[in-house]
């Protein structure tokens, strides 16, 4: 019994002392005025969150308003939404656009990300698929530490926005859960594998309306579901 509760107070010191370091390491990435904003972000990043009857949840709605915030106040001249859309049936990237443009944002300013599978893969594919090199991270504060913290690892000069503006149903579950996310990421991170999916290279530079179309990422998700 000795030896199990050594291994508990062992196992318990890691996971707290892993979670501590992430949320020290980038605290100071996130930026709670606007007047420390500069004006050479190439994009606003939207973490994806789930969707109900094709609209954003309330979670997914907080991330897009303080998204169209900084948007509008110059922040930077293009929106990356970044969620799943692996499967036909369940697409987060085109509510998300779709919620934008009824907001005022240009269509031709707004990135869609269909291969944001995970908080790693939407951090590694704005740098490597998007070709950003500073950006805005948007989504929830207990979210924001490990995003940022992605980005920091592979060197993606990024800060954060906090989008928490209520208590959202659920969060004790998920504040729970980001504890054994942080630990995954963590050990990711050091590893630095390339994402589920890659594709075609889109500049955050250019139109984002050419993520409308079937390009070379979303036809590897249509054959895949052949298979």
């Amino acid at each position: 019994m000795k030896i199990i509760f050594r291994l508990l107070i062992i196992i318990i010191i890691i996971i707290c002392g892993i979670n501590l370091y992430i949320i020290l390491s980038v605290n100071k990435k996130i930026i709670k005025t606007v007047d420390k904003f500069t004006n050479d972000y190439d994009c606003i990043v939207v973490l994806g969150a789930g969707i109900r009857n094709n609209k954003p949840s309330p979670m997914l709605e907080d991330r897009l308003l303080t998204a169209i915030k900084l948007y509008n106040k110059g922040v930077a001249p293009k929106i990356l939404v970044s969620g799943d859309h692996e499967y036909i049936d369940y697409d987060e990237v085109n509510v998300m656009k779709t919620y934008l443009k009824e907001n005022g944002i240009p269509s031709e300013n707004i990135f869609m990300d269909h291969a944001g599978l995970s908080t790693y893969d939407s951090v590694y594919r704005a740098k490597k698929v998007f070709k950003a090199n500073n950006v805005i991270i948007v989504t929830q504060k207990y979210h924001l530490y490990r995003a940022l913290y992605i980005a920091r690892s592979i060197n993606l000069k990024a800060n954060g926005v906090s989008a928490t503006k209520r208590r959202y149903f659920g969060q004790t579950k998920r504040d729970i859960r980001e504890l054994a996310a942080r630990i995954k990421d963590f050990f990711k991170c050091i590893r630095r594998p390339d994402p589920t999916y890659l594709g075609e290279v889109i500049p955050i530079q250019g139109n984002g309306d050419k993520t409308n179309d079937w390009n070379t990422t979303k036809v590897v998700f249509f054959l895949s579901q052949m298979t």
